[in-house]
């Protein structure tokens, strides 16, 4: 049994997370601040991160899984703060890379500000950086759109519910735009073989092998749900955002470093339907968004 620690544990993927591990056997802590149901078999640590103390310089943990630092600023708080640890993993985002840079990403593409993320990508690269200077074996992941049970942003769940309720789908353009997907449970297996295998490197870009078009996506939510959508392709010259849950923005990463490790990850299809099966029982923990709303009286 190792001691793990996760920052969060409460949403999406840090409970996903917390939950993975304690079906594991782990002895797993969780440190947020208790104002939300916790996971079933973990340890709290109610606290701020940033107002920790001396609360966790007397423990220590096999692994350090820091799902919720979007700052340098956090990164530095929940370090220094800590006592003695194993592995420390920090989850950070493809949004480190420019949107101008030459794909697939590799770990070795040159950080800066993507127009699309903003100072969300560039808090990330702080991040990072604010980690690796207090410990360079730290461990850094790079995942593009996550997505299975419990996420609770409104992107497979808007499809779902589009399905549901039979309603025609607009799609932006003709559909061909690329995305790449992983599974938060191959997300905590990647996470597991790091601790597991202790590897030389220390920064992976995460993500399923292949990218789907736009198109094959939302069939794939639709099939999920046991439906076959009707498409309406929008040529507008509008923010895809206000009727689509992704960005006007195309992207790979090169995951052959993380294949060293986990060659095997979900395939997509599976992946929706079980993300569907959690949905259908858990509607009211997605932060829905006015798609629907935007789409009946735009398009």
């Amino acid at each position: 049994m190792r001691r793990i620690l996760v920052t969060g544990g409460t949403t999406f993927v840090s409970r996903y997370t917390a939950h993975y591990f304690v079906d594991k056997g782990e002895e797993v802590y969780v440190l947020n601040r208790n104002t939300k149901e916790q996971v079933s078999g973990v340890k709290l640590i109610k606290a701020d991160r940033h107002e920790l103390g001396e609360q966790l310089k007397k423990r220590s943990f096999d692994a350090v899984f820091d799902i919720t630092a979007y700052t340098g600023q956090d990164v530095a708080a929940l370090w220094d703060a800590l006592g003695e640890y194993g592995t420390y993993i920090l989850i950070s985002s493809s949004a480190v890379y420019p949107e101008d840079r030459a794909q697939p990403f590799t770990e070795h593409t040159e950080l800066g500000e993507n127009k699309f993320w903003g100072a969300y990508g560039t808090n990330k690269i702080e991040a990072e950086a604010e980690l690796l200077k207090r410990d360079p074996n730290a461990n850094i992941l790079r995942p593009p759109y996550l997505y299975g049970e419990m996420d609770n942003v409104y992107r497979e769940a808007f499809v779902f519910d589009c399905a549901l309720a039979d309603r025609t789908f607009y799609l932006p353009g003709d559909g061909s735009m690329k995305l790449q997907f992983f599974h938060v449970r191959d997300l905590c297996r990647m996470m597991e073989r790091i601790v597991e295998k202790k590897p030389a490197e220390h920064i992976y870009n995460v993500g399923n092998p292949e990218t789907v078009s736009i198109k094959e996506w939302v069939l794939a939510c639709y099939q999920a749900a046991g439906k076959t959508p009707r498409f309406v392709n929008v040529y507008q010259d509008i923010d895809q955002r206000n009727y689509f849950p992704f960005y006007a923005y195309e992207y790979a990463l090169d995951i052959s470093r993380q294949a060293e490790l986990l060659s095997d990850t979900l395939p997509l299809e599976e992946g929706l339907k079980s993300a569907f099966g959690w949905y259908q029982k858990h509607p009211d923990q997605v932060n829905r968004k006015t798609y629907m709303e935007y789409i009946d009286e735009n398009l």
